[in-house]
């Protein structure tokens, strides 16, 4: 089981470790699988978004999201360890 994980709150466990090899933050991934588990999968992928890759944005994107979600560390990373950090949140 990976670290961190609070199984007991997932309702589609297998969804998120999918998503989070997939590069799914945490959050993400649990958001995603339990509303999959909830009101099907098929009801949630519709919704779908509109947001670019992490990879096609730019480190002032990066440090702008990191603030949006109150992240602290980020304005003296560089694009791959702001990534991995909005990843791992």
């Amino acid at each position: 089981m990976p670290r961190g994980r609070a199984s007991n709150s997932l309702k589609n466990p297998d969804m998120y470790d999918e998503l989070r090899k997939d590069g799914a933050s945490q959050e993400k991934a649990a958001r995603i699988s339990n509303a999959a588990a909830k009101e099907g999968k098929k009801s949630v992928g519709r919704r779908g978004g509109e947001a670019k890759d992490y990879e096609d944005r730019t480190v002032g994107e990066l440090k702008d999201r990191a603030k949006e979600l109150g992240l602290h560390g980020y304005s003296d990373k560089r694009k791959s360890e702001l990534i991995d950090m909005l990843r791992n949140h």
